[in-house]
């Protein structure tokens, strides 16, 4: 039997979080000594080593919570514990689709930094990034207010039009 101290050090948790999975129903009471303190068994830190892993994994506690009510035995089939994986499973894969499309909305604006950054010693001047400010990325509206610059500023005109023809001789 360990302390919350040593279960915490050993799964690698903070001890309230020990305390927040009894008070929500993840795990169960511990023993507790004739002082009061909880002491857990070999059972509750393979628990609590399963919700960890299984959080680590990416699923909520509420889908953990189904789980362990499967493993408990409070559900008659393996079907709650297979939506529940299927769930996961589907949602991890949407994550791939979204962060697939913004890998490639963003090599194409690393291969236009890395033109500039070569030309940059082309011509020994060190000018603004035309990716935050050329309307063909659509990246300059989001960051326009973030470098404090107005959108219709000569200097972004010139940046932005230094940038067209560049592309326009490139074509």
């Amino acid at each position: 039997m360990l302390q919350v101290g040593e279960v915490s050090r050993k799964l690698g948790l903070n001890p309230q979080t020990l305390y927040f999975y009894e008070r929500i129903g993840l795990i169960p009471s511990p023993h507790r000594t004739e002082a009061g303190y909880r002491l857990f068994s070999q059972e509750d830190i393979d628990r609590l080593a399963f919700i960890t892993h299984t959080k680590a994994m990416g699923l909520s506690l509420d889908d953990i919570r189904e789980i362990l009510a499967a493993k408990d035995g409070k559900s008659h089939t393996c079907q709650a514990v297979h939506d529940c994986l299927l769930k996961k499973a589907k949602s991890i894969e949407e994550t791939i689709q979204q962060l697939q499309i913004l890998l490639d909305e963003l090599r194409p604006l690393i291969s236009h930094c890395e033109s500039n950054i070569e030309c940059k010693d082309c011509t020994g001047q060190e000018q603004p990034c035309s990716v935050l400010e050329d309307p063909r990325y659509e990246f300059h509206q989001a960051c326009s207010t973030w470098q404090g610059s107005a959108q219709g500023s000569s200097a972004t005109q010139n940046i932005s039009n230094v940038d067209r023809e560049k592309s326009s001789n490139t074509l």
